[in-house]
């Protein structure tokens, strides 16, 4: 668990490293990369393995008998998260980006209205987009800091052209874990207006101190006949090339329509996520896990410290996930000004906060899933960007 290690990404095909001159105008040589959401660690020790063993054994062929795998899910989650998942409810899609066209091609039709509660993470827009649906952006409420549902203005909202709901638990960018009564919240304004809920759960495992994810089916148990569950552990444990999600639905009708929606488009999972999934989720995995929350709440700290010590500037409080949403109103300067400090002066890839929908123009987003010595270099080199503020 050397998550202290500098592991040299640039060359390997690495989104993140290699795509930042083009998109940020940032070399990889010189430049800090903090805007894909992957980690810049190694997964643990357990996943390796089971991937050496698949390399030693040398044959790719296509992958059979998954109970190890459904099982190793069913376990993590009522040992991680309490909730007690059926084998026989899971599907296995290309990442959990596939997982929500896959659930907008099945219950939704073009020109149908897709409800986000913004600033969220921007894939869910631009998969809506591109399936001829609907955005219907909800705005969140900004209360001391901290993001929080404001439904009653969401209901106002509500013409009935609306089909579903796609939920971020934990919020991504905002790093909120929403309580128990939030969920039911939303499960309820759900049921009101007879909306599919779709709750992507991705960062469910990258929880801070003090703070504990519930998944929707224990929190709102009620709404099991219109819920859809996305889990991964592409998050977790840093497999997101493996391309690996799960699609878990309980209810018998929408499992059926699920199913004939995947049989459809002839999709079956790639085998090295299986394996390497099957792997993660076991107590060796947890160990590693319980590890990198509490190296990512000392990152936390780090940058939070540095950062908000710039005048004007401010980072909103993570409760999960490794991305940092930093709030550059207060220094009076456009967006354009500000991304060009980060991006040509301290020679940071930060994500751009309009990408994430309505609220999201003052901010930039920052991953924090990096060495420690790769954060506190990238807080002095912003704190230099903004010097003259000091």
């Amino acid at each position: 668990m050397n998550f202290d290690q500098i592991i040299d990404r640039r060359g390997t095909h690495s989104m993140k490293w290699d795509m930042m001159q083009d998109r940020y105008g940032v070399s990889p040589d010189t430049g800090i990369s903090m805007w894909v959401a992957d980690m810049d660690f190694r997964p643990p020790t357990c996943v390796q393995d089971a991937l050496q063993k698949a390399l030693d054994h040398g044959v790719y062929g296509y992958f059979g008998d998954d109970d190890a795998y459904r099982a190793a899910i069913c376990w993590w989650m009522a040992n991680r998260h309490g909730w007690q998942v059926d084998p026989a409810h899971i599907f296995t899609t290309h990442g959990l980006v596939n997982a929500v066209g896959l659930c907008l091609h099945t219950w939704t039709q073009p020109g149908d209205g897709v409800i986000l509660f913004t600033p969220v993470y921007h894939a869910f827009a631009r998969t809506i987009h591109a399936a001829g649906r609907k955005v219907v952006e909800c705005p969140l409420a900004l209360n001391d800091g901290i993001y929080e549902m404001d439904l009653d203005a969401a209901d106002a909202q509500m013409t009935g052209q609306e089909r579903m709901v796609i939920l971020c638990s934990p919020h991504n960018p905002g790093g909120r874990v929403w309580t128990a009564q939030e969920l039911r919240d939303i499960a309820a304004f759900c049921t009101r207006h007879d909306l599919l809920l779709v709750s992507d759960e991705i960062h469910h495992d990258l929880v801070m101190p003090g703070h504990r994810h519930i998944p929707m089916p224990v929190a709102a148990p009620d709404c099991i006949d219109r819920l859809v569950m996305l889990t991964a552990a592409s998050k977790t444990f840093n497999l997101a090339g493996t391309h690996c999600g799960n699609v878990i639905i309980a209810d018998d009708r929408l499992r059926g329509q699920f199913a004939d929606t995947l049989a459809a488009m002839g999709i079956s999972p790639n085998s090295f996520g299986l394996h390497a999934v099957t792997a993660a989720y076991s107590p060796a995995g947890a160990e590693w896990v319980d590890a990198l929350c509490a190296y990512l709440d000392s990152n936390r700290q780090v940058f939070d410290a540095g950062v908000n010590a710039i005048p004007g500037v401010r980072s909103m409080t993570l409760q999960s996930t490794y991305l940092a949403w930093v709030d550059f109103s207060g220094t009076g300067m456009e967006p354009d000004e500000f991304s060009a400090r980060v991006e040509q002066q301290a020679q940071i890839a930060a994500n751009h906060g309009p990408t994430f929908g309505t609220g999201g123009t003052p901010y930039l987003r920052f991953n924090i899933g990096a060495p420690r010595s790769v954060i506190e270099q990238a807080v002095a080199r912003l704190q230099a960007a903004f010097r003259d503020l000091q």
